[in-house]
């Protein structure tokens, strides 16, 4: 299987290693990768397929450590790549795998039945819980939202100059969205914008209602007075994104990232993660950024604001529908000693699979 992602040219620190500082530094990091913890001299002279003393696996190390590729967490301890580190070891010398037979079946049906069972957004969700289980990781997807089917529409106020627009779909979701009243608005207008909407509404998409609407606009004004009109299309306007990002974020299996830490100072740094990923204004961001090119792409630690304080990386994959336009992007979130060779052609088939799924226009 030939690399799914983009590489760069070998930097400059690549081209000063020789074939004996190549061979201990993919070792270094294919042990971390594995254990999380740093490794010695003594450790690193066994595993070698050449024979060295510690001694001289000691010297390499030193001159990986000035390169910046290494270093000591503690004064007595083995080395650990740095950030820089393990992005030269992703980008120059990670050789990647190919999924095995039971990992592609198991992704292949139960995406598929998940769609079945509920359609694409159904295979969404199924699909981020189960990156998450296969990788012991966040998974994560970013995709516009679709319409679902409506079923009932409600103003509430909430002062003078606000309302609560709240939207119930079929499917049981709610949303609730804070619009502007026009001033003067009497409290009937409310009651009103309501029962215009819901008249209109059940079992059909926001998209397919804001089209008659706009094709009746007369006749909605006739039917109603010029405030309650001006609340029902603030409102409109409000749930089909004019004034958001019109994105749907899903987040799987956070609670496997406390899986990874090691000691006190860890669990801090996941809780920070938590809270952006709670926030997903920064997680949307990073996405929007993995939708462009063809490959996939992997962000390790402060190379992105979001993951500066946790330590965490994101490997991210571009979803395509049959026309070959991007529908949206699907990730995994772990910590920056993820398998990346096992978990990138993971992620790109699982993405392939979303892809080929007819999803709803």
């Amino acid at each position: 299987m030939s690399a799914p992602t983009e590489r760069p040219a070998e930097s400059s620190a690549l081209t000063t290693l020789n074939a004996r500082s190549r061979e201990i530094f993919r070792n270094i990091v294919d042990s971390y990768l594995s254990s999380g913890e740093p490794v010695g001299s003594r450790h690193l002279s066994r595993m070698l397929p050449m024979s060295l003393s510690p001694a001289s696996v000691r010297n390499v190390m030193q001159d990986l450590e000035e390169l910046g590729l290494i270093y000591a967490p503690h004064a007595s301890a083995g080395r650990m790549p740095t950030q820089q580190g393990l992005r030269l070891f992703v980008d120059a010398l990670l050789e990647f795998g190919d999924l095995g037979r039971e990992e592609r079946a198991r992704i292949d049906n139960q995406v598929r039945a998940a769609a079945e069972g509920g359609g694409f957004e159904g295979a969404l969700a199924e699909t981020t819980t189960l990156l998450s289980e296969l990788t012991r990781g966040a998974g994560v997807v970013l995709t516009s939202k679709t319409d679902a089917r409506l079923k009932h529409v409600e103003f509430v106020r909430l002062d003078a100059a606000r309302a609560l627009a709240i939207m119930v779909s079929e499917d049981g979701s709610i949303e609730n969205r804070v619009v502007a009243t026009p001033p003067g608005m009497p409290a009937s207008a409310l009651v009103e914008a309501s029962n215009f909407l819901n008249a209109r509404i059940r079992g059909r998409t926001l998209a397919e209602v804001t089209a008659e609407i706009e094709a009746a606009r007369r006749e909605a004004r006739q039917e109603l007075d010029e405030i309650a009109a001006r609340l029902v299309e603030a409102g409109l306007v409000s749930w089909s994104g004019a004034g958001g990002s019109g994105d749907q974020l899903i987040v799987r299996g956070q609670a496997n990232l406390l899986g990874d830490v090691h000691a006190a100072d860890d669990l801090e740094r996941i809780r920070t993660l938590f809270a952006d990923l709670e926030t997903k204004t920064d997680v949307i961001e990073l996405l929007h950024r993995a939708e462009t090119g063809e490959g996939v792409k992997i962000f390790i630690g402060s190379e992105n604001k979001l993951f500066s304080l946790s330590g965490s990386s994101m490997i991210a994959a571009p979803l395509r529908d049959s026309d070959h336009r991007i529908a949206g992007v699907l990730g995994v979130i772990g910590p920056t000693r993820l398998n990346y060779g096992r978990i990138v052609p993971m992620v790109e088939y699982a993405a392939q699979v979303l892809g080929e799924l007819k999803r709803p226009r």
